[in-house]
């Protein structure tokens, strides 16, 4: 019987479509029960998306629970072998979903690269995320960092627990300011400082980003860490996504669990990155397992309220404006708009409900594209 792909979902199709296209690189499907004990997911909670989990007592007492994350089953599961695994899964988690902010059940996609890792391995796992991205919207941006190389800077700072995970969290959101402060409240020195606040500066395309990293790091021993990088995004290099990437150190991941190359992969019509992933080595230690491991999850409840094949849409333009923006410079920046002949919803945060054709920033009194170079 021919399935008849009209009588299924947008998130039904994306799914299969997703299978497809890790199927055609080698990946074997994974399958799992619903089910896990809840021991698993209590001592690795920093690693969820969501740290609210949902439990139940079994037969035999133990503590379960509906499982919110793939991978965590998946390490678990695997055996400590040699060569290497290639595995992808469309399962539901039960979490708390980013669209509604209350526990769903949820299909999420993703692949799991486990074992013999090298730079091809990496490499594929990028390209396995851009063209899930590609499948979701062609207008999509693919976000790499290689955390090494932003732990090693951060570490020269010296910074206690609090000031480092403050100074982190400033990183994320390139809040230059506050990086400022912190920095001179717990005496670094002014070159230390200058660098952090440089390389979360330095974001654009890898041809541009790659020399200047060289430069701007040249005494701090980080060559091969930078070497790693240009290996991993090396397979873009004649690929038709290669202008969908970009090199960004503001992208964080949990320091604890991650290592190396890290990415987010973010879509012209969803506010907030519908796809995650990196290199998670720590997390295989952590669970007793000698293999490294890279590999992604697609979001899919992030797409929910958002109807791609649809050519209704509230306003030409959704212009974010940030809390520094005069009203005059935010009127200023729809005028613009206004005569091309577009019309401007203006906000000053992302709103989920409203379709519109295309997303800009107001940062600083400049107007800037999704997917602009910063």
């Amino acid at each position: 019987m021919k399935l008849d792909y009209n009588m299924l979902d947008r998130i039904q199709q994306l799914t299969l479509a997703l299978g497809g296209i890790f199927s055609s690189h080698g990946y074997s499907q994974y399958k799992m029960g619903k089910f896990e004990e809840y021991d698993l997911y209590s001592k690795n909670k920093d690693f969820l998306v969501s740290d609210s989990v949902i439990t139940f007592t079994d037969t035999n007492g133990k503590l379960m629970a509906l499982k919110p994350d793939v991978t965590l089953s998946i390490i678990k599961n695997t055996k400590n072998e040699q060569g290497i695994q290639k595995l992808f899964y469309n399962e539901n988690v039960y979490r708390v979903s980013k669209s509604t902010n209350s526990f769903k059940e949820i299909m999420q996609s993703g692949v799991e690269c486990i074992g013999d890792i090298d730079s091809f391995s990496i490499g594929e796992v990028l390209m396995l995320a851009a063209e899930s991205l590609n499948e979701i919207s062609q207008d999509f941006i693919l976000e790499i960092s290689q955390l090494d190389i932003l732990s090693r800077v951060i570490d020269r700072l010296e910074l206690s627990g609090e000031s480092r995970k403050a100074l982190i969290k400033c990183v994320e959101e390139k809040n230059i300011h506050e990086i400022t402060a912190i920095c001179t409240a717990n005496a670094v020195s002014q070159a230390d400082a200058d660098i952090i606040k440089n390389l979360i500066s330095v974001s654009g395309k890898p041809d541009t980003v790659l020399p200047e990293l060289r430069q701007m790091l040249k005494d701090m021993k980080l060559d091969d860490k930078i070497t790693e990088l240009e290996k991993a995004i090396e397979i873009f290099s004649s690929s038709e996504f290669k202008d969908k990437i970009i090199i960004d150190f503001s992208s964080v991941a949990d320091f604890n669990y991650y290592n190396g190359i890290i990415f987010k992969g973010y879509i012209n019509s969803v506010f907030g990155n519908v796809l995650s992933g990196g290199q998670y080595d720590k997390l295989m230690k952590k669970m007793k397992c000698a293999q490294k491991a890279v590999g992604f999850a697609v979001y899919l409840d992030m797409l929910d309220r958002i109807d791609l094949n649809s050519e209704s849409y509230d306003a030409d333009i959704m212009l974010i404006y940030d809390s520094k923006s005069l009203p005059s410079q935010v009127q200023k920046a729809i005028s613009a708009f206004n005569k091309e002949g577009k019309s401007v919803l203006a906000v000053s945060e992302k709103q989920e409900n409203k379709n519109c054709k295309q997303l800009y920033y107001l940062k600083d009194g400049e107007v800037k594209a999704f997917g602009t170079d910063a």
